[in-house]
């Protein structure tokens, strides 16, 4: 199976993406992880992915296209996989070359967003979690990432999920539409 989680940051993918991955025995692949291990090398791709993350902003899908789709060519994911934080534009929906199953869009609200990851700061890992970048890439998603769900929507393949419930509840929801 082969699934596509789609929110605004602090939308519960990871968490619900993890959860998947151990119910299905597939693998679970962040680009926002991905990212961020590159963001660390001290190389241009690496500078230039660290400025642009703290800032808020997407890196640019001719840098991320090709990223996802080495990722995704990879033997571990070819018998499926869960996949966080892309595509983040119709054109990388566009380029997606692998077949996918399911889109899960996890909506939940710009505040319960902010809301939920008001208190994840304070251990300071992430050096894209300032509240600027945060409002920004949630701007980013509505300007963005919308179109996509209707891409996948047109596909026949997203399903809606409200966020805001419980980790079990939409866990139980997302199974239960997925079948």
């Amino acid at each position: 199976m082969k699934i596509i989680l789609i929110g605004i940051q602090g939308s519960g993918k990871s968490t619900q993406g993890n959860l998947l991955s151990e119910k299905f025995s597939i693998p679970y692949l962040s680009t926002g992880h991905i990212i961020r291990q590159m963001a660390k090398e001290k190389t241009k791709t690496g500078r230039y992915i660290k400025e642009t993350t703290y800032s808020g902003l997407l890196i640019p899908d001719n840098i991320m296209i090709p990223i996802a789709a080495d990722y995704l060519a990879r033997k571990e994911y070819q018998n499926g996989f869960i996949l966080d934080g892309f595509p983040r534009t119709v054109e990388q929906a566009e380029k997606l070359s692998t077949h996918i199953d399911r889109v899960i869009y996890l909506n939940v609200s710009d505040k319960e967003a902010l809301w939920r990851l008001s208190g994840q700061n304070s251990n300071g890992e992430r050096h894209d979690d300032t509240l600027s970048a945060i409002r920004k890439r949630i701007e980013l998603f509505h300007k963005l990432t919308e179109p996509v769900l209707g891409f996948y929507r047109n596909k026949g393949l997203l399903v809606e999920i409200d966020g805001e419930k419980s980790i079990e509840e939409i866990h139980k929801e997302i199974l239960e539409k997925i079948k």
